[in-house]
């Protein structure tokens, strides 16, 4: 059961919000689930088509939100709008999801950690893959077109989907989490595709593992090194060892990150793991033109100013079609 709310934004305010000259709508769902109703964004671009629309699903990070991740919504001061741009200029349908609050208060995604006593512990594998069905038979999704991105504590989310959901899923996109040092879920074993981007500096995931979090940032577990993360789904994948690397030119000299590529599978319409490692970056996305404040640069680290981290992730999911979903 799906109930619907009034659009928080639409047309030529989100146009104006965004800093874009197109328009998208964006409407408030909620779900029915065990657990109680569970509240979702869908962001539909104008002249975005009726039926078979790529989807991407954005999972927000530990104590963010859905709103944030349309850029609805600041976090610590700042406003992501590189998601929105994205799916304006694609045509791409959006959906953002909310966590449930955890031990903490905060909201938070059940993800694999068995060790992060802060997760929610609600059904959140039910809920997205109900939220997939939803969006298929209702909203015109692409069934061979459903590609899920998270960031931090969304992106340990995405690798349990990425476990228990890949055949309903074309792609996985993940930016600053770690596979679960100890977990609670099976290794994986379906090949999908995988996009990682990590920063050498981040103080909350670390890149070569271990605990995960901060002074203000409690039970989140521990997680292997970001290395190992993406070993674990190229040896699902059975893609060889040795990458195709490119460095990517280093846009702005007062940027202390540079940003390489690395590409396991020469295909792009076939299974591929991308990892792209921001050296000196800490525990955000890069962006080209967007900067975090100095209050945020404190407490996550450097951005880096090479690369669109929804941009690189859309180009590694245009060409992924889902095996499961025929």
């Amino acid at each position: 059961m799906r109930a619907r709310a009034a659009g928080w934004l639409t047309a030529a305010g989100l146009a104006a919000a965004a800093g874009t000259a197109a328009a998208s709508t964006i409407v408030d769902y909620t779900l029915l689930r065990p657990e109680g109703r569970r509240h979702y964004l869908v962001v539909e671009p104008d002249r975005l088509a009726r039926s078979s629309r790529p989807t991407v699903i954005l999972l927000h990070g530990h104590g963010a939100s859905a709103a944030f991740m349309v850029g609805l919504e600041s976090f610590g001061l700042y406003k992501a709008q590189d998601w929105i741009r994205l799916a304006e200029r694609e045509r791409v349908m959006l959906i953002a999801p909310d966590g449930i609050k955890g031990s903490d208060g905060k909201q938070a995604w059940n993800d694999c950690r068995a060790d992060a006593a802060g997760n929610a512990t609600s059904d959140d594998v039910g809920f997205i893959a109900a939220l997939i069905d939803a969006a298929v038979n209702e909203l015109g999704a692409d069934p061979e077109r459903i590609y899920v991105y998270g960031s931090s504590n969304g992106g340990g989310m995405v690798y349990r989907l990425g476990i228990e959901l890949a055949p309903k899923l074309a792609a996985l996109g993940v930016q600053s989490a770690l596979m679960p040092m100890q977990s609670r879920c099976k290794p994986p074993s379906h090949p999908i595709s995988v996009f990682i981007s990590h920063g050498t500096a981040d103080r909350i995931a670390p890149y070569n593992g271990g605990k995960v979090g901060h002074w203000l940032l409690r039970d989140r577990g521990s997680g292997v090194s970001a290395d190992e993360s993406v070993a674990v789904w190229r040896r699902a994948a059975g893609l060889p060892e040795v990458p195709v690397s490119f460095r990517l030119p280093h846009l702005q000299s007062s940027d202390p990150t540079s940003a390489t590529r690395y590409v396991w599978g020469n295909d792009p319409a076939r299974v591929q793991v991308e990892f792209m490692r921001i050296d000196g970056g800490g525990h955000t996305h890069a962006s080209r033109n967007e900067e975090l404040p100095w209050v945020l640069r404190k407490l996550v680290g450097n951005m880096n100013h090479d690369v669109d981290t929804a941009e690189e992730a859309w180009n590694f999911f245009k060409d992924k079609r889902a095996t499961g979903a025929r």
